[in-house]
Order: C-alpha cells, then structure tokens, then sequence
C-alpha cells in the first residue's frame, strides 16, 4: 500500500486528543525528522507538547501509522514550501503574543539593539574576531573603535596578535571618519555578517534542551527527565548536568545574589523562598540588608499557605533572571556541574 493511500481512521484514534495526536506523531518522528518542527514551537507549545508525550504510553502501531499516512498526504498535497523571515512572522502572528513575536524576530535575525553599532556589541566578541580577522586592518579599526571599550578589549584579545597590534596602532592614529565610509562599513556589516549570523552559530541541541527543560514546571521537568531515563539515559544525564537550577543560586557570589535581590520582584523573592530550604533563604537574607530580611520574612509569614507550584515558578523566573543579569554581565554565575568553576 503506497503511504500516500487514503485509509479509515482506526477505531482507536478516537481515545486520542489532539494533544495525544501531536505526541504521537513528534515520537514518531524522531529527533532529526521532528528537529525542524520543535523549531517553530513557543516555549509553551513545547511544554504542552512534552508534557503530552510524558505521559502518553504505548500508542498501536495503526495510530501511528494513520498518523504518519495522514501528515505524509497533506505535506505532500503543497507543491512547495518556502521559508523566511516573512513566513516566521506570519506563522507566529496570533498564536505567540505580538511582544514575543518582536523579541524572537529580533533575536532571529542578529542580536538586538536600536543600531548597528548597539547590536555589535551584543554578538560574543570570539564570533565577531573569528569575522573580523579577514578584513583589512583599517576596516577593523574602524569597526572596534565605535564598540563601547569593553567589548573593545575582548576582540581585540581574541584576534591574532600581530594583527590586534597593527589595529591598536591604526586606531591610535584614527582622526575623524568620514560619514560615508561610516556608512559603508555598516552596509557591509549588516548585509555581510548580520544577515548570516544567525545561519552561522549553532547551538548544541543539549543546551537548548537544558534551557527548555529549566523553564517548565517540576513535576513536567521530573516527568520528561524520567522517561529519557529510560529511553535514553546518556541523554538525560547530559540535559541534567547542563540545566542551572534554583539550588545552583547557593554558589553564586554574595554580591551576585545582592543584585539578584535588586533587580527581582520583592513577592517574587517572598514565593520562591517561601518553598525553598533553610539554606536557600539564608543565601538570599544574607544579600539583604538587615531591616529587608526582616520584612522579607514578615511578608513569606502573612502569604499564609500557598501552592507548590506558584513556589516553583517563582524559583524559575529567579533563575531565568539569574542568567539574563550573567548575560548582561551584571553578575558571575557559577556553575557547580560545569568543568571550570566560573562561566558567564
């Protein structure tokens, strides 16, 4: 029977959702064929949808099979597909909010800022000397001058020395730059190494797992966790040493947590503490100043009951924090599982 054959529903599909239905598929699937279509989930379609095949079991071999018949028959009935920035935006227009739609446009197409020069400074400064070494001395001099002095530095350390010792000199003798030239190099930037940047950098999929794994609920991660336990133990012991916990915050620096506890929304540090261990709110009361602790304690104590799972969100957005502060290079994060003590 040719799989593009027409065939009945078997009789059970019918005590499958539509959420089952996914699952059942996205599993059959399989990592390299389903890779591109997790892709183009949100955050919470991918909770959703993990959450479905955790707890899915064993699904007959003529469900998946309909399955498969079905997605192969109505891929097959397009004549062609096309892929773009353009098709993204229009795919995520009303199912992810417009704000989300924004940030992830923006983070698709290069890193975020209001000009070139502000995006520049966010791309990691080994990506940015890996394309600025091929460029003529002058041309590099121009680039680095205009990055704030930080990012400065760090590119210049991580290109070839004699060529980071010829750029410093041209950019000792750097006067005023005229406009167009200015203009030319941004041109070339964006339509040379921006545009490609994205295409160019290739996250491990452990990583990105590691990070999904950290943003869903305990009792979804622990289920999800579980069952790549047995069926792909390696895996989940990788996921498991990459993922940055809520209990990894007891490593970090004191002044780290003092600027957690600054940028955080107060109840949210009074949730988060409220379900956590004794060494936990110890941690975060001894970034606090004494009269803060105090009234920390006072509001976790007049919350009175409250659920577990509010606890464990709040934990996680102080994890999410945790690293978009290290990102910013506001704080140091240490990572007690990873092989070098520090990482930013």
């Amino acid at each position: 029977m040719s799989m593009l054959t027409p065939v009945g529903e078997p009789i059970e599909m019918k005590r499958y959702t539509g959420p089952q239905r996914a699952a059942a598929l996205m599993l059959a699937l399989g990592k390299d064929h389903g890779a591109p279509i997790w892709a183009q989930l949100s955050v919470e379609e991918i909770k959703e949808l993990s959450s479905a095949i955790a707890q899915l079991g064993r699904v007959p071999a003529t469900v998946v099979e309909h399955l498969l018949v079905r997605f192969t028959g109505e891929l097959s009935g397009r004549s062609s597909l096309h892929g773009s920035f353009d098709s993204v935006e229009r795919l995520l227009d009303g199912v992810v909010p417009e704000d989300r739609v924004k940030e992830i446009m923006e983070d698709i197409r290069g890193p975020s800022g209001r000009t070139m020069w502000d995006k520049l400074s966010n791309v990691n400064e080994n990506v940015l000397a890996a394309y600025l070494k091929h460029e003529y001395p002058q041309t590099i001099a121009v680039i680095v001058h205009k990055l704030s002095s930080d990012h400065a530095a760090r590119v210049l350390a991580a290109l070839p020395r004699e060529l980071s010792v010829d750029v410093v000199m041209r950019m000792l003798r750097i006067d005023t730059v005229q406009k167009e030239i200015i203009q030319q190099v941004e041109d070339t930037l964006k339509h040379e190494f921006m545009s490609n940047l994205s295409r160019a950098q290739r996250r491990d999929p452990f990583e990105t797992m590691a990070e999904v794994f950290n943003a869903l609920d305990r009792s979804t991660e622990e289920q999800m966790l579980g069952a790549l336990d047995e069926a792909a133990p390696d895996a989940a012991a990788r996921i498991r040493a990459l993922m940055f916990t809520f209990e990894d915050l007891a490593s970090l620096m004191p002044k780290s947590i003092q600027v957690i506890v600054k940028n955080a929304d107060k109840r949210e540090i009074a949730l988060a503490l409220k379900g956590a261990t004794d060494e936990m709110k110890q941690v975060f009361f001894a970034g606090m100043t004494e009269r803060a602790a105090k009234l920390l304690r006072d509001d976790m104590a007049a919350m009175g009951p409250v659920r577990a799972r509010e606890c464990e969100e709040a934990q996680s957005s102080l994890v999410r924090l945790a690293k978009s502060l290290a990102d910013r290079r506001q704080i140091l994060l240490v990572d007690p599982k990873a092989e070098e003590s520090m990482i930013y």
